[in-house]
């Protein structure tokens, strides 16, 4: 089963959503190594494919297959890896 993470950010990055953008990278590291498939993309905030697809979001924010999970705040790696984890068994 593929995962998907997306970065939900304005362009140019913040230091908010850079900081988001690299847990989530780390995050998703840690779950290709134990075999795991899963893509991390980067979506701007204001771009009308991305409000058409979650409505209006208060950035940093990450949707995990489709469904936004965190929003208006930088996690940590731990909690964007349980999140992912969570969703893999679902």
């Amino acid at each position: 089963m593929e995962i998907k993470v997306e970065v939900i950010g304005v362009s140019p990055p913040c230091p908010r959503c850079k900081k988001t953008e690299e847990n989530a990278a780390k995050a998703a590291e840690k779950l290709r190594s134990e075999g795991k498939n899963v893509e991390v993309a980067k979506l701007v905030v204001t771009s009308k494919e991305t409000i058409s697809k979650y409505g209006v979001v208060t950035p940093p924010a990450i949707a995990i297959n489709g469904v936004v999970k965190i929003m208006g705040k930088v996690p940590d790696v731990g909690v964007i890896e349980r999140l992912l984890r969570a969703s893999i068994t679902r």
